[in-house]
């Protein structure tokens, strides 16, 4: 394997690795938060037992990001270093800050986890409500700094040196915002939309039936959230992109001709070297109203671009249609879910519903890497759009396809401890988190 494709590959494993305990610490938190203070408000020890239950998800998930998050840290020193030679000064900040957010997030979860009976009641949820602040303001630094690769600010750039260095401006670059707003909308729908389908299969099982419903409920709460948020952020996300990188939008939507009124391309197979896309569904005008809300807008092309700018097409425009229609299908359960919930109540115990929910279970996953790498591959073959490429920031040390090994047996072995560790977990509920049932009262007594 070529050096430079086994760090890019290495890379991206690792960042697809990461992006779903980033998603779930920025998310699951307020679940259990929610969980903790229903708990409170009404004194019913089954949501206690849930938001126990959770709590212990959370701990096993956040070590694991922890340790795959740490990983991308030296990685990116060690196989970009022409990269974090010139970008490290300018945008640490937000890698500084990102660090401060985790210190906060670990001791919070630390109290929450041992501070049961110990603490003032509300302190102690606060505490478990501080994790999800403190993760998601952790989310949001991180891609603070993916923004600014994608809309590099906050410095001069003059005969190849970075001059007058503003890193608070290298923060909240052009592209924070809609970047920000759109991952953290989509964690919430991916990590809203995976809860609600491992409770529904629970539910299906017909084992402590009440107290995964009420887990499930409040899981399928906040996917409601994402989903219906998503085009909102996505709208944004979509603007945005087309004013900055309009090169990175004509490969979302495989567009090679310049033209007004261009049309939204669903499906189809592009083909780039006529400059073409094939069995494709064009909806006329509606991508230049998406882009500048007039139908006449004009939208460049591809074509009007050097070919040697180009990402590559295919991937990027397949990364965006699986997104499209994974976002779709999920916004279609949500509104079948908000039917049943006020107008179709025995709907809501209904196996077939349930099974949408189980299917689902994965859609956001799916949804947020497909999200990912338009993101990251739409921008190549730069790593900081427009001034340096991805090919002069890579490592020239050798063997970089052994390190890409190496790495993909960690992750391989991590996803199989967390697979142990979760479904071990779940088969605890009947002794440890759910008062109702019989395993759960003889323990206590034992005890």
């Amino acid at each position: 394997m070529d050096d430079f494709i086994a760090a890019r590959a290495q890379m991206a494993l690792s960042l697809g690795f990461h992006i779903i305990f980033a998603c779930v610490g920025m998310v699951m938190p307020f679940l259990m938060a929610f969980a903790h203070w229903k708990y409170l408000k009404t004194g019913n020890e089954i949501y206690k037992g849930l938001t126990k239950a959770w709590s212990k998800g959370v701990a096993i998930l956040f070590a694991t990001g922890a340790v795959s998050g740490t990983m991308l840290s030296f990685e990116l020193g060690l196989l970009w270093p022409g990269f974090m030679k010139h970008a490290g000064p300018i945008f640490g900040m937000p890698f500084s800050l990102e660090g401060t957010a985790f210190f906060i997030e670990a001791i919070a979860i630390g109290f929450f986890l041992y501070g049961w009976d110990k603490f003032n009641k509300w302190f102690h949820w606060f505490c478990g409500f501080l994790v999800g602040l403190s993760g998601l303001a952790s989310g949001i630094l991180v891609v603070a700094a993916n923004a600014w690769m994608n809309s590099p600010t906050g410095f001069d750039y003059i005969n190849g040196q970075y001059l007058n260095i503003d890193p608070i401006k290298a923060m909240f670059n052009d592209a924070w915002f809609p970047q920000a707003l759109h991952m953290t909308v989509a964690a919430f729908c991916a990590t809203g939309f995976a809860v609600a389908g491992v409770h529904a299969f629970l539910i299906m099982r017909k084992k402590n039936v009440e107290f995964h419903t009420k887990a499930f409920r409040i899981a399928a709460a906040f996917a409601m959230i994402g989903a219906f948020g998503a085009p909102l952020s996505g709208d944004i996300a979509a603007k945005s992109v087309a004013e900055r990188q309009p090169i990175k939008l004509a490969a979302m939507e495989a567009h090679f001709e310049t033209e007004k009124g261009a049309a939204f391309v669903l499906g189809g197979i592009p083909d780039e070297e006529k400059g073409e896309i094939r069995y494709a569904i064009k909806i006329p005008k509606v991508l230049s109203f998406l882009v500048s809300n007039d139908f006449n807008a004009e939208v460049k092309g591809l074509n009007d671009f050097p070919r040697d700018e180009w990402p590559p097409v295919a991937v990027v425009h397949y990364a965006f249609q699986i997104m499209i229609f994974f976002g779709v299908v999920m916004i279609s359960i949500g509104s079948l879910y908000l039917y049943a919930f006020f107008f179709k109540k025995d709907w809501l115990n209904k196996n077939w519903l349930l099974k949408t929910f189980l299917f689902a279970t994965p859609f956001g996953y799916i949804a947020l890497e497909a999200g990912w790498t338009v993101t990251e591959v739409g921008r190549q073959p730069w790593i900081i759009y427009g001034i340096m490429k991805t090919v002069d920031a890579v490592t020239p040390m050798p063997g970089i396809q052994y390190s890409f090994y190496f790495f993909t047996a960690i992750f391989i072995s991590l996803s199989l401890i967390i697979i142990f560790l979760l479904r071990r977990q779940i088969q605890m509920v009947p002794k440890l988190y759910d008062p109702t049932d019989p395993q759960f009262n003889s323990k206590n007594k034992k005890s």
